[in-house]
């Protein structure tokens, strides 16, 4: 009975999933192909606003324009569906809250990210495909960074763990694996979902575990152990390096592509310039399309890193049977499917499978 509403969870997931994907390249082509993109940077060019304000004017309303014709499907899929498979106990208003905020920093991270990359552009107009990437790189290392002590906190509330003795098995493992963390953590999960997760999370000074309560509540030491072991052994086998050189080459050829095709594009919706603010959205869509078609790369790279992530955690565990008690635990709790189709395994997941990882363990 679990296992069938699993399955229904997850195919209405990804059914909403793909359904916003193709809403947002329909989107976006309308608003290049109709001329709103161009009608827009003229309006917007007509309040004789400052250069350095352009941009930010045009980001800010093409966000708030898109922000309420998606918000029906975004409701559904991150509020109605999540309580109405009982994972989640957030209020509408909470919801909305962390919306507004969500919004807020993507359009920050997105303002910085453009802005870098129109001034590259209009000062490097041959190899500004390569700075841009360069640059996108080095920003997503300090995003990585920050992540723990800014952008975590502002939707969930941060205690040091007060479990002493799970604190001391923790470091213990840390210290065994030769992970240098700095504290253990745990946060409030559970005033917005039901669902259960730990994170090794952050990078230099910033590194730190996460323990959602719903987590600590409900598991054994030896599967906590076993997860966090799962979350060190990423950092042992030096993923987060291979998984940036793997994102990296993604972006670089993503720009390259853009530089080499975009004059095309351009003539097609009626622009001159990619430099022009009112291309933005063709940008946009080259960045949608890539991600649509590259992800299922990245997610076979993921999974693959996962498993040797787990292999390594097993070895150094020894905790096969409490492996397995964990992913049959949190398989439930979570609704994952645990044997998706291939199709779907193939496009959205970025870790193996639950029965397939259950099967690792058993031959352990």
């Amino acid at each position: 009975m679990t296992q069938e509403k699993a399955k229904d969870y997850s195919r209405r997931k990804y059914t909403l999933a793909i359904t916003d994907i193709f809403y947002l390249l329909l989107l976006l082509s309308l608003f290049l192909g109709l001329g709103l993109s161009k009608d827009l940077a003229q309006g917007i060019s007509r309040l004789d606003l400052p250069v350095y304000l352009v941009l930010p004017v045009y980001l800010l309303l093409i966000y708030i324009f898109y922000w309420c014709l998606d918000f029906p499907l975004t409701f559904y899929r991150s509020f109605k569906l999540e309580h109405k498979f009982s994972l989640s106990n957030q209020k509408p208003s909470d919801w909305l809250w962390d919306q507004l905020k969500s919004g807020l920093i993507t359009y920050i991270i997105s303002l910085i990210l453009l802005g870098t990359f129109y001034f590259i552009l209009k000062n490097n107009p041959q190899a500004w495909w390569l700075v841009v990437s360069l640059l996108w790189i080095f920003f997503s290392l300090i995003l990585s960074e920050l992540t723990p002590v800014v952008i975590i906190p502002l939707f969930f509330k941060y205690k040091k763990l007060d479990d002493e003795a799970l604190k001391r098995r923790i470091m213990q493992l840390a210290e065994k694996m030769r992970v240098g963390i700095l504290d253990v953590f745990e946060i409030d999960f559970s005033k917005k979902t039901l669902k259960a997760n730990a994170a090794f999370v952050g990078i230099g000074s910033t590194k730190r575990v996460i323990l959602a309560d719903t987590l600590k509540e409900k598991y054994s030491v030896d599967e906590i152990e076993i997860i966090l072991a799962h979350e060190f052994a990423h950092y042992r086998l030096r993923h987060l390096l291979k998984l940036i050189m793997v994102n990296s080459l993604a972006i670089i050829l993503s720009f390259y592509c853009i530089f080499h095709t975009s004059g095309y594009f351009l003539n097609i919706f009626g622009l001159s310039l990619l430099s022009d603010v009112a291309a933005l959205p063709l940008i946009m869509l080259y960045l949608v399309i890539f991600s649509l078609v590259l992800g299922p790369f990245e997610n076979y790279i993921s999974r693959r890193l996962e498993k040797n992530a787990d292999l390594l955690a097993l070895k150094e565990t020894q905790k096969p049977k409490a492996f397995i008690s964990m992913m049959d635990k949190l398989s439930t709790q979570n609704l994952a499917d645990r044997a998706p189709h291939p199709l779907i395994k193939f496009l959205f997941f970025d870790h193996p499978p639950v029965d397939e990882r259950i099967k690792l363990a058993e031959r352990f």
